[in-house]
This record gives structure tokens, sequence and C-alpha cells, in this order.
């Protein structure tokens, strides 16, 4: 009977366990507290900006502030001529500076990239300005453009030019001297990149191409410069957003000087918002250039294709 029973009503299967949540959502609660910091300290100001870019605001005449609608945008849009004056030079600075930094970078990249004995101390020697700071860069540069124990008193001694000489007080010079500058910092920067991409390329293709007669220039046309497409199109847009904000050397060097031959739109925004105490015109300023860059990014990023198959 006892097992007749069993028969008829057999135990009821072991309930599996619900598998816990728990260690899944662990790593986004690992990083759920930097995430929010990062999200605090780059949201906030994004948000502030827009706010008071939308808002008469200066410290030093508080009866004036409140809301200002979009009367600073039609101000620049209008009758700022120094905004445009910055936009122009903000462009040649961003223009002239990127395509020497890729091409003298790219150069760098293929010399390092061969077999010669010390090599190891060659690309070190190339790529160690890329770490010294910006202030650095502008300090030691200042030294070498002093009218007093810099280059020009060299070259003077030696009947080149006249003593006193200044480069960075010259409008003729001013920027010349400043690209040089920024080049020595931001050359490296392609440089390491780009190696970084030609160590990925086979040898097999190479080989190949000289099978088929093909020689230096060919590979680098056909072989190389495809090859390198992607990594040239991301540098050239990191670098491009970067030297367009560019504010450390250029205030450095110049101040913006001399005659505001060397004002970029940021040097012009940290001057209208610390100098001027001007926060909401220099926020419009800022809201300006931030839909500038995206613009600019968005469509250099189409028209380059970037991440596509070659066909």
């Amino acid at each position: 009977m006892a097992q007749a029973a069993a028969v008829a009503n057999p135990p009821a299967p072991p309930r599996r366990r619900r598998a816990s949540a728990t260690p899944r959502r662990l790593p986004y609660l690992l990083i759920a507290p930097a995430a929010l910091l990062l999200l605090g300290f780059i949201a906030y100001p994004v948000i502030s900006v827009f706010y008071y870019s939308l808002q008469n605001f200066n410290p030093t005449k508080p009866w004036r502030n409140g809301y200002a609608g979009f009367d600073n945008f039609v101000q620049i849009f209008t009758k700022d001529t120094q905004f445009w004056d910055t936009l122009t030079f903000s462009a040649k600075w961003v223009v002239v500076e990127v395509g020497l930094q890729l091409l003298f970078g790219l150069a760098l990249a293929l010399i390092v990239n061969q077999t010669f004995v010390g090599r190891a101390v060659g690309r070190a020697l190339v790529f160690s300005p890329w770490a010294v700071s910006g202030v650095l860069t502008s300090a030691i540069w200042v030294l070498l453009y002093n009218s007093q124990t810099g280059i020009t008193r060299y070259l003077a001694d030696l009947g080149i030019g006249s003593y006193g000489t200044s480069w960075l007080s010259d409008t003729s010079t001013v920027f010349p001297a400043a690209i040089v500058a920024d080049l020595w910092r931001g050359v490296p920067f392609f440089a390491i990149l780009i190696l970084a991409d030609l160590q990925s390329v086979s040898k097999d293709l190479y080989e190949a191409a000289e099978v088929d007669g093909a020689g230096r220039v060919k590979q680098f046309w056909h072989i190389t410069l495809p090859h390198l497409k992607d990594a040239i199109v991301l540098s050239t847009l990191l670098r491009a957003v970067w030297e367009f904000n560019n504010v450390d050397l250029l205030y450095t060097l110049t101040g913006g000087g001399p005659a505001g031959e060397t004002t970029t739109l940021p040097l012009y925004i940290a001057n209208t918002s610390v100098d001027a105490h001007n926060f909401g015109y220099a926020s419009a300023l800022t809201t300006v250039a931030f839909v500038i860059l995206l613009f600019f990014s968005i469509v250099y990023l189409r028209l380059s294709k970037f991440g596509g198959e070659e066909k």
C-alpha cells in the first residue's frame, strides 16, 4: 500500500534556485560611484554654460544681471567683430598646426619604424616632448625666444639680425614663432599614433609588392597610406579640437598679442570671462564654439568615411 501511494503521489521535483542578479550587476555597482562623479563633473559645467549663455551675468555689475534670452548670441553674430577675427585666426591656427604636425609626425613615424642601431633611443627622443606639459613647453620656448638670452641673441652674435630683437613682439614673426613652439610638442602625438598603426601592417604585403616590381613610393601610396587612413583621420580630428582649444601656450607666449594677432576664440573667451568678468557673454561664446566643433567633427567624419572599408 505504501508503495502504491508513493507511485500515485510522486515527490515534487526540487525547485531550482533562482539565479541571483547580484553577480551580473556587481560590475555596474562597482563603477557607479566613479561614473556618478564623472557625470557630475562633466554634466554640471556643460549645463551651467548653456544656462548662463542665456543670462546677463557679471559679478562686478550685479544690477545688470538677469535673463537675456538670445541677446548674447545676436551680439556675437551682428556686433562683435572681434569674434569673427578670433574665429578666423583659430581656423588658420588649426589648419597650419595640424597640417604640419601630421606631415612631420608621419615622416618621423616612418623613420623610427625602420631597423637601425639605437632605434630605442631615437624613439624615446622623438616621443619625449609629448610628455612635457603645455605650461612647461611654453616656459621653455619663452626662454628660447628671450631677446637677451635666447636664440636671437646668439644669431646676433653670428651677424644674423640685431640685438634686442623679439620674435614674439613682432607681428611679422610672432605667428611662425608660435607655430614652431607648438610643433615641438604636437609632432610626437602623430608620430606615436601612426607608428603604432604602422607596426600592424603585414610585411607580406610589402614583399608581394616588391615581387610585382613596386617601388617605395608605390608601396607607400597603395599599402601604407590606405592602412593608416583611420589612424590619420582620428589623430587629425583629435588634434584639431585640441589646437582649437589651445590656450596655455599662446597665453604664455604672447598673451594674444601683439595687437591681438594671436588671439584665438578660446583665448578671447578666457579674457572675456576672467578679465572682463562677463561670464554670460563668455558662456554664449563657448556655446557657439561647442556647436562649431560639433558640426566640424560630424562633417569631417562623414566626409572621411571613418571606419569604412576601402573599396
